[in-house]
């Protein structure tokens, strides 16, 4: 019980105890002037009807709730899980055989063939090369043009005497002029051909020029 509500209780019981109090000055009062009897049995009513009654405590005030707010709770921790150890056996070794290197054979390298035999004597013409050819030959394309020139070539003769490839190795300027000359040569040149050490006939090839020269009128 708090202090105010004892406070409260001992106010309350003061005024019970004043008429308490007066009633028994009464009643001595009453027995010393010869009024004992009226004025006791007065008191005893009065007593009776007086009735004392305590109030009753106010409430107790309840305490404020507590104010709520937002506080997440707080974290859980998780016990990670137990290790389990296994025994891990070793595997097994496994031996692959190596095979045995390859056995290389080094042969000599064949021999180089044997070089031909020296020539003797080249190739020569029948003819003067420039003899055949005549102004009959100039090509007209080239006339037109007015094209003239040297043409300078070189002849391979074959074992037969004939000409089997002819190369310009100098342009008269003219594709016509040098490409007649190749002709020419090719057609009507005859050799006696080249012959060796033994007095076979080999191959061989002849230089050459050609002018070409637009004919007079």
């Amino acid at each position: 019980m708090s202090y105010a509500n004892k406070k409260q209780m001992s106010t309350n019981r003061t005024p019970a105890i004043v008429v308490v109090a007066l009633i028994h000055l009464a009643l001595g009062y009453a027995l010393v002037t010869g009024l004992a009897y009226n004025v006791a049995k007065k008191a005893m009513e009065d007593l009776k009807t007086f009735d004392v009654t305590e109030e009753p405590p106010p409430p107790e005030e309840k305490p404020p709730p507590p104010e709520k707010t937002d506080t997440p709770p707080p974290p859980q921790m998780v016990a990670p899980p137990p290790l389990v150890r296994t025994n891990q056996t070793a595997p097994p070794m496994v031996t692959v055989p190596v095979a045995p290197p390859p056995v290389i054979t080094v042969r000599p390298p064949p021999a180089p063939p044997a070089p031909p035999a020296p020539r003797i004597e080249p190739a020569r013409a029948k003819a003067n090369l420039a003899s055949y050819v005549s102004n009959d030959d100039y090509p007209s394309d080239a006339l037109n043009r007015e094209e003239q020139g040297t043409t300078g070539f070189r002849l391979d003769v074959g074992p037969d005497g004939r000409v089997s490839n002819c190369t310009v190795t100098s342009s008269s300027g003219s594709r016509s002029l040098d490409a007649t000359t190749c002709r020419l040569m090719k057609s009507r040149a005859r050799f006696t051909p080249a012959t060796n050490s033994t007095g076979a006939k080999v191959a061989d090839s002849v230089p050459g020029r050609i002018r070409w020269v637009i004919p007079a009128n």
